[in-house]
C-alpha cells in the first residue's frame, strides 16, 4: 500500500488520530493506548469509549458497533470531543470488503423464518452499506459529507477524505474501514485542528496502517 504526495496538493492534510478495534483488543495510536482482550473477542465497556450514552446501541448490527467503537477511539486520539446534541463540521467515509452482505443475509433469513410475510424492521435498517456510517453520524453529531465506497482500499479511502477537506467539503474527515470483527478509523484535518500533535501527513499513513495490521489485526 503506497501513499504519495502530488504536486497539486496545496493544503497539508494531517492524521490527527487513529482508533482501532479487533479480536486482539482496541486502542488509540497517538496516545499509545492499547487494551488487550486476551482469549475472548474485544468488547469494550461503553462508558470507557463513548463520552455520553449511545441510544439503541444494543440493536446495532456488528459492523455498526465496530464503526462506532473505532470512531469514538479515533476522536479521542485526536482530542476531539462531541458534546451531546451539538453538530460538527466533520464528515465520514467508510469502506470494507463485503458491504452489508452479512446483515442482508440475517434480514432475509428472518424473512424466511417469518413465513415470507415480514421481517423485523431493526434488521432491515442495516441492509445498506452506509447504515453504519449513519449511526455514527447521528451519535457523534457529524454534519459533514457521509458516504460508503466499495472496491477501494484504505489508501484510496484516505485520499478521497483528504481531497474533500482540500475542496472545502468539511473541516475534518473520518476515514476508515469496518468489518464485523475489526475496524480502524483515521481523523484527518489541517494542522490547526490538532493542537495536541499529529501522526504525520496523510500520504505517510500507509506505513502506520501496515504496522497496525501486523500488530493489532
Amino acid at each position: 500500500m503506497q501513499f504519495a504526495p502530488t504536486e497539486t496538493w496545496e493544503m497539508m492534510i494531517l492524521v490527527g488520530g487513529i482508533g482501532w478495534i479487533s479480536r486482539k483488543g482496541y486502542g488509540c495510536v497517538k496516545k499509545s493506548l492499547r487494551i488487550d482482550s486476551g482469549e475472548a473477542p474485544a468488547v469494550p465497556q461503553r462508558q470507557e469509549v463513548f463520552l455520553h450514552p449511545f441510544d439503541n446501541f444494543g440493536r446495532l448490527d456488528p459492523i455498526s458497533k465496530m464503526t462506532a467503537y473505532a470512531v469514538a477511539l479515533a476522536l479521542k486520539d485526536a482530542g476531539i470531543s462531541y458534546p451531546l446534541g451539538r453538530k460538527q463540521d466533520i464528515g465520514i467515509i467508510g469502506t470494507n470488503s463485503g458491504g452489508c452482505i452479512d446483515s442482508d443475509i440475517r434480514y432475509f433469513k428472518d424473512y424466511l423464518d417469518s413465513g415470507r410475510t415480514l421481517s423485523r424492521g431493526n434488521l432491515f435498517i442495516y441492509t445498506l452499506p452506509s447504515s453504519s456510517l449513519s449511526e455514527a453520524a447521528i451519535h457523534f453529531g457529524l454534519q459533514g459529507p457521509l458516504f460508503y465506497t466499495s472496491g477501494t482500499g484504505m489508501a484510496e479511502t484516505l485520499n478521497m477524505a483528504a481531497e474533500m477537506i482540500r475542496t472545502g467539503e468539511a473541516a475534518i474527515m473520518l476515514a476508515g474501514m469496518a468489518e464485523e470483527d475489526t475496524a480502524a478509523y483515521f481523523v484527518l484535518g489541517e494542522s490547526d485542528r490538532f493542537p495536541d500533535g499529529n501522526l504525520g501527513e496523510v500520504y505517510q499513513a500507509g506505513a502506520v496502517l501496515q504496522s497496525m495490521v501486523k500488530s493489532v489485526f
